[in-house]
């Protein structure tokens, strides 16, 4: 499983939810509160995101936005357009604070009629949690606009005629779809030239440091060495071990008790496995060692950072 899979698989939330829009202009929606990671796509016309103290930007058909501004945001047919409607904690209102009436979906997860000269926008939202979600987000600023090709438009498309369905296993199929176009625009995202992805991404394009990060996320609990892992990916230890510092910023073992620290931190949260279950599931033996090295890591022990909130 390659790095970003794995970010994927252990930081995505199981509640993933996609919603068709048609809006005709005028028209606002301030999402006051959105989740950690929201992807926008204008299949038709256009619209605008304003984000707070940040100039709008403007999503042109076939564009994607990913989001993961904690402030909140504003979609809109024009910058000058004001909110009709907030939506906080799940509930839609109106801009003074009532409650708005519910708009009737006529088709599974469509808000609005197919109008002519409407916007059509396709949402998603993901609900990410946790230190492994943290890694993940690092990847993108608040606001990141994939401009509009071919890989992206083939997923919208399918996402967009699946989103209308509502047939047995439909939110697994939709889940998978909205990763897929998540995936896509990130992988987009970090290829452009004003992105700055951080290093162990740029090191995942070199072939030899690149299968290292994958051993280790593989199996992270392994008894791993700098020559274990040089040899497993057909390099002298030396070598390897200056070239994955130079690539990662850090180390490879230091890059393997991050990780293994970024587990423990979500596992400890997460679940109710003992502090020892947890030290094992992240390769220590010893569960004093491993509350040595989370503490150093974290500035907590494992049982004072698993009772914070």
């Amino acid at each position: 499983m390659d790095v970003l899979t794995d970010l994927l698989h252990r930081a995505r939330a199981q509640n993933a939810l996609a919603l068709r829009l048609i809006q005709r202009p005028p028209w606002a929606v301030t999402h006051a509160d959105p989740s950690p990671l929201t992807v926008a796509a204008t299949l038709e016309g256009h619209a605008w995101i304003r984000l707070a103290d940040s100039p709008p930007t403007r999503l042109a058909a076939g564009d994607v936005a990913l989001i993961t501004a904690p402030g909140g945001h504003t979609i809109a047919d024009d910058p000058a357009t004001a909110p009709r409607f907030v939506i906080r904690d799940g509930h839609k209102y109106l801009p003074t604070g009532a409650p708005a009436a519910p708009h009737p979906m006529r088709v599974p997860r469509t808000y609005g009629d197919d109008l002519s000269g409407a916007t059509v926008m396709l949402r998603g939202m993901y609900d990410l949690r946790g230190d492994v979600a943290s890694r993940l987000l690092d990847l993108l600023p608040p606001l990141a606009v994939v401009p509009a090709g071919p890989p992206t438009r083939a997923a919208l498309d399918l996402l967009w005629a699946e989103a209308a369905r509502d047939e047995p296993g439909q939110d697994a199929i939709l889940a998978r779809l909205l990763d897929l176009v998540l995936v896509i625009a990130l992988r987009a995202w970090c290829t452009r030239r004003e992105a700055t992805p951080p290093a162990w991404y740029r090191a995942l394009s070199d072939p030899a440091i690149g299968d290292a990060l994958r051993l280790l996320h593989e199996d992270p609990a392994h008894r791993w060495t700098v020559a274990s892992l040089a040899a497993k990916v057909g390099m002298s230890r030396a070598a390897f071990a200056q070239r994955f510092t130079a690539l990662v910023g850090r180390p490879p073992l230091g890059y393997l008790t991050d990780w293994r620290m970024t587990l423990a931190a979500d596992l400890l949260r997460d679940t109710r496995q003992t502090v020892a279950t947890v030290a094992h599931q992240v390769g220590y033996q010893d569960a004093f060692a491993f509350s040595v090295a989370f503490k150093r890591a974290r500035g907590r022990t494992p049982s004072a950072w698993r009772a914070s909130p």
